[in-house]
C-alpha cells in the first residue's frame, strides 16, 4: 500500500489519545499558520475488510479560520503507531478514503426530512442531491417511484445539496422544494428533476416562471427568501459535510453508504 504516514506514539488499545490526533493534524493536514487547531473530535471508529488491523477514524478538525470556527472532516487511518490520511491499494488502485464513509446519525431521519415512504417502513434511505445534477437526474426519480409504490418498505428522507459552483441556479430550486415538501407537495420535488432550464440561470423571476409552467406550483420571492428556507438548506449542507459528502447523488441504506446507488432495488425484489 502507497501511504504517506506519521509516526506517531500511539497506544495499542482502540482509544487513542486525542492530544496525539491533535498533533498530527497541526503537523500533517493543516498547513496555513492563519488556522489554529482547537481539537479533534471523533465522530465515529470503524474497521473494512480489505484493512486488516487499521482503525479509520472518522473525524472533524475543530479549528478557528479568521475569527470563524470550523469543523472540517477528516478521514484518519491508525495502525500500530503509524497514523495517516490515505491508503492506496497498489495492485487495484483502491483508495480507501472513497471506500468509506461515516454511519448515518439516527437524528438525521426526522420528520423534517422524510419525503416519501412511511416513517416505520422496514427500510431507511437517505439521498444528499442537487436536481440539476446529471447523475441526480438518473438515479432520483427511480428511488423516489420505488418509494411511492412501495411506501411500507421504503422511507425516503431527502438533504439538499445543491452545488453553486457547477448549477446557480440550484440554489433557488432547492429552496422552492424545501417549501413544497413543507407544503405537503412532494410531486413538485419529483417534477423538478425533469425541469429544463440553464444550470447557470440566476434570475429569480425566469426560474419561478420555469418552475411554474412544468409543475403548476405557483410560489413568491418572499417565501423562498424566508431566513427560515435558507438555514435549513444550509443546516443540510452542514449535515453533508459532518457525513463526508462529496458529490451527488450521496445515498445510503440503513444507515451504511450505497456507493453503487442501486442498492433499493434489492430491497424491493
Amino acid at each position: 500500500m502507497s501511504t504517506v504516514v506519521a509516526t506517531l506514539t500511539l497506544s495499542a488499545s482502540p482509544k487513542i489519545e486525542n492530544k496525539l490526533l491533535v498533533k498530527y493534524a497541526k503537523k500533517a493536514i493543516v498547513k496555513n499558520p492563519e488556522a489554529k487547531v482547537k481539537g479533534v473530535t471523533v465522530l465515529e471508529s470503524k474497521t473494512h475488510k480489505a484493512l486488516k488491523g487499521w482503525q479509520v477514524l472518522l473525524t472533524t478538525i475543530d479549528l478557528t479560520y479568521k475569527g470563524k470556527e470550523i469543523h472540517a472532516p477528516e478521514m484518519m487511518f491508525v495502525k500500530d503507531g503509524l497514523i495517516t490520511g490515505n491508503l492506496v491499494d497498489l495492485k487495484t488502485g483502491n483508495d480507501y478514503r472513497d471506500q468509506i464513509r461515516p454511519t448515518v446519525p439516527q437524528s438525521y431521519y426526522s420528520a423534517e426530512h422524510l419525503l416519501l415512504g412511511n416513517k416505520d417502513a422496514k427500510h431507511k434511505v437517505l439521498i444528499f442531491s442537487d436536481p440539476q445534477c446529471p447523475f441526480c437526474q438518473e438515479t432520483v426519480p427511480e428511488i423516489f417511484e420505488a418509494a411511492k409504490k412501495h411506501p411500507d418498505t421504503l422511507a425516503v428522507y431527502y438533504y439538499h445539496l445543491p452545488l453553486l459552483r457547477i448549477h446557480p441556479v440550484s440554489d433557488v430550486l432547492t429552496r422552492v422544494m424545501y417549501v413544497a415538501q413543507h407544503e405537503g407537495k412532494s410531486e413538485v420535488v419529483e417534477k423538478i428533476y425533469s425541469l429544463k432550464i440553464s444550470a447557470r440561470e440566476k434570475d429569480t423571476a425566469k426560474i419561478l416562471k420555469a418552475v411554474k409552467k412544468h409543475t403548476g406550483y405557483s410560489i413568491t420571492p418572499k417565501q423562498i427568501d424566508a431566513q427560515s428556507v435558507k438555514d435549513a438548506i444550509k443546516a443540510d449542507e452542514l449535515a453533508a459535510g459532518k457525513m463526508m459528502v462529496t458529490g451527488t447523488p450521496t445515498i445510503y441504506i440503513d444507515g451504511e453508504w450505497d456507493k453503487m446507488r442501486v442498492g433499493y432495488k434489492d430491497l424491493i425484489d
